[in-house]
């Protein structure tokens, strides 16, 4: 059968459909990965240093990684790169005022900085941005927001506590109503036992005195003939 025949394709579909499948998951399991933490959101008292976290993961590894700091998409405020893993990053450019605090020779792949002296410009989205060569110049970014503020807000638990004492209260009155219920109601099935154990001793007693059948009265013998 010629190789180009139409049967010969047919054949040659599913392994190609597999190896492109193949290929996917492999580009899946491969793929960088770059996260600022559970929560994209920081606030700052103006006039403090405040910690904006990045970390990037990578399956296949890296090599002369880039990974670079962005105010509001385009201001560049930090511009590292990394040789490899087994080197921490060198700096290329920054801003006077950031501060690069992370390290990428330990567990973590950390590209983590500190904005120093904040003011209330600085308020606003800052991107970590992270290009792996390795991984045919693979590109990820990821996005905190930075909120500054005059003074921090002390949160007023008082209502809560409030509600947290009461169903807590409501909650200690259910369980001591099930406790005063079962000890009544074993109370009751004692008295209920006691009573019955007095009727049948009162029942024997009677039939004893009586004479009646079955009692424990003597018979009187039948009158001889």
């Amino acid at each position: 059968m010629a190789p180009g025949s139409p049967a010969a394709r047919r054949r040659a579909a599913p392994r190609l459909l597999a190896a492109l499948l193949g290929l996917h998951v492999l580009a899946i399991a491969f793929a960088l990965e770059v996260s600022v933490g559970k929560t994209n959101t920081v606030t700052a008292l103006n006039n403090s240093n405040v910690l904006l976290p990045c970390t990037f993961a990578t399956c296949i590894g890296f090599q002369d990684l880039v990974f670079k700091w962005y105010f509001n998409t385009t201001e560049l405020i930090y511009h590292g790169k990394i040789k490899a893993k087994t080197t921490e990053p060198t700096l290329v450019w920054h801003n006077p005022r950031v501060e690069f605090v992370g390290s990428t020779t330990k567990k973590d792949n950390n590209i983590s900085i500190v904005l120093n002296g904040v003011e209330f410009s600085d308020a606003g989205k800052y991107t970590c941005y992270v290009k792996n060569p390795k991984e045919r110049n693979a590109e990820q970014n990821a996005t905190i927001f930075l909120t500054v503020v005059h003074k921090m807000v002390e949160t007023d638990n008082t209502v809560t506590i409030i509600i947290l004492s009461v169903v807590g209260g409501l909650i200690g009155l259910l369980i001591l109503f099930m406790l005063i219920k079962r000890v009544v109601l074993f109370i009751i099935k004692k008295m209920q036992d006691g009573k019955k154990e007095c009727l049948v001793s009162s029942s024997g007693n009677d039939n004893t005195e009586n004479g009646l059948a079955g009692s424990k009265a003597e018979q009187k013998a039948p009158p001889k003939a």
